[in-house]
């Protein structure tokens, strides 16, 4: 692998915003594939297999997604560190059991931001749920729900995917599933 740099970076607008908007869930082994864009390898254009995406709706400004780049000289190594935290409102018997599973399971993570970017988290190793919490706050106004936090350690950083909204998905290979 070439690690020579082959372009530069300019300027950018300040028109981007944080925070995510979509958050779908793929069991493990129902990717059987990626095709990638063909002038981007970091891009993934379809995904092959039956992959049904769990869609779970987000609430707003309580979402996030953090890539670390962890690398060593000393061993000559380095991969990507992704930890995801995701809040969701509300306790109930429903959401308890698909947390479990999710607890128990090594799941696919699609997300989407804020600027319509899509990214696929644990695409090779799958996402593991590292912590979270099951709460039912102190005061009126606090959190009564869940967070979940998943980790992936990966090769490469997320790989976006070729849609710029939820419908685009299902253009990608997903078949997005609902409540």
């Amino acid at each position: 692998m070439a690690c020579d740099i082959t372009v530069g970076k300019a300027k950018i607008c300040k028109d981007g915003q944080g925070g995510l908007k979509f958050c779908g869930f793929v069991n493990d082994g129902e990717i059987t594939g990626y095709t990638y864009d063909v002038t981007n390898t970091d891009m993934i254009a379809t995904v092959t297999g039956t992959p049904d995406l769990f869609k779970w709706v987000l609430s707003k400004s309580t979402n996030n997604a953090e890539t670390t780049f962890v690398t060593s000289d000393e061993t000559g190594s380095s991969y990507f560190e992704s930890v995801i935290t995701l809040t969701f409102p509300k306790l109930d018997v429903v959401t308890q059991k698909e947390i479990k599973l999710l607890v128990a399971g090594n799941p696919k993570l699609v997300l989407g931001d804020n600027n319509n970017n899509y990214f696929l988290f644990g695409k090779e190793r799958g996402c593991s749920v590292t912590g979270g919490t099951m709460t039912s706050g102190t005061a009126m106004g606090d959190l009564s729900g869940y967070t979940l936090v998943l980790t992936a350690q990966e090769a490469v950083p997320p790989n976006f995917i070729d849609a710029s909204s939820e419908a685009d998905l299902t253009t990608a290979g997903f078949t997005i599933v609902t409540a």
